[in-house]
């Protein structure tokens, strides 16, 4: 029987109390939860929010410090504090643990990209629990992850996991305001399902994000065939009912799609952020990539190129209407894409294979 993977993000609203202090208690109980399925069999990759959190209530500044200085020392002091309690924790049930700090530039080149996997991979084969974290101490500028549920649906579309668990504060996405009482809990969320109206667009207390990232996040992880629950990690044993009791919890559920996507285009779907450049193309050609049968970017369709990239970068495909369509991979630089440009007969700038579309 084929084991099962998951990855769990634990948000930091979830491990962390009112005043900013690490709920010692409720990290316990979670470990407790992790370590019975991993004992059951589980394949468990933990992506951990609270350290920034964490060294904030260990720190008593006595001078101002900017957002970022106070991000860097916050997460630098308070990341040792959190993988120690974590190390502590599972060595309670003999487990081990490995600490895993990335950040988005990780994922821009594929090189960096396999890197990170065989690392992780060879955790798991050794029954070693990856704790992974964003770098908070060096990821300080525009290419930041939105939040840590960013950063879990990458992990959980790198690792190839079955599911993605997002533990959050509340119990899913309402149909309505949590506060309201007569709002409800919506049970399952398929691709087609329209619930903008539901989402609220406000933050966490401690964390960068909020249910409108991790909607967002949810359905294009669940797009490349990943089940993502979003839950209440406040709750008792509420990992265990996830995946032993799955339909007894209160929780939202994005329903996976039946598409057998490659691991080449879940790295290329996550890469947009890192695009060295973008190809404009005609209505035709637009009309192709669109429809029902798999293509690939011909030298033909191409309208005009922006940016200086090399083979093998990420290029966004932009439509006739300036429309974003999605990324991929070049076959060829960008002067040699020029110099093609409406040409009749050449070989494919995209690949199908490299190519992702929204």
């Amino acid at each position: 029987m084929k084991q099962k993977r998951i990855a769990i993000k634990i948000g930091s609203n979830v491990l962390t109390r009112a005043n900013g202090t690490l709920d010692v208690t409720r990290m316990s109980a979670l470990v407790d939860q992790l370590a019975f399925l991993h004992k059951q069999g589980f394949q468990l990759v933990v992506i951990s929010s609270g350290a920034v959190a964490s060294g904030r209530s260990e720190l008593n500044l006595n001078k101002k410090l900017d957002s970022v200085e106070q991000r860097q020392l916050f997460s630098a002091v308070g990341q040792a504090k959190l993988i120690n309690r974590y190390y502590e924790l599972f060595r309670e049930h003999g487990i081990s643990v490995g600490q895993v700090l990335t950040t988005k530039e990780n994922f821009g080149t594929r090189r960096h990209y396999l890197n990170q996997r065989n690392c992780m991979r060879v955790m798991l084969e050794n029954n070693v629990i990856p704790i992974v974290n964003e770098n908070d101490t060096i990821s300080v500028s525009e290419l930041m992850f939105t939040d840590n549920d960013e950063l879990s649906g990458m992990i959980a579309s790198m690792m190839n996991v079955q599911k993605l668990i997002i533990l959050s504060n509340i119990d899913g996405i309402y149909n309505g305001s949590p506060s309201d009482k007569d709002s409800k809990v919506i049970p399952t969320i398929s691709k087609d399902d329209y619930i903008d109206t539901y989402i609220q667009a406000s933050k966490s207390t401690f964390g960068r994000g909020g249910m409108l990232t991790k909607t967002t996040i949810a359905r294009k992880i669940a797009e490349e065939g990943i089940e993502v629950i979003i839950a209440n990690g406040t709750k008792e044993d509420i990992l265990i009912k996830l995946c032993t009791q799955p339909h007894s919890t209160i929780c939202t559920r994005f329903i996976p799609s039946n598409s057998n996507v490659s691991s080449v285009k879940k790295w290329i779907a996550h890469s947009e952020g890192f695009a060295k450049g973008a190809i404009y193309i005609n209505e035709n050609a637009e009309k192709a990539l669109c429809g029902a049968n798999a293509v690939s970017l011909l030298p033909i369709g191409v309208e005009r190129i922006e940016g200086d990239f090399e083979k093998d970068d990420i290029v966004q495909i932009i439509g006739h209407e300036h429309t974003l369509l999605g990324v991929g991979k070049t076959q060829l630089d960008s002067e040699k894409a020029r110099n093609l440009i409406g040409k009749k007969g050449q070989k494919p700038i995209i690949h199908y294979d490299y190519l992702y579309l929204e």
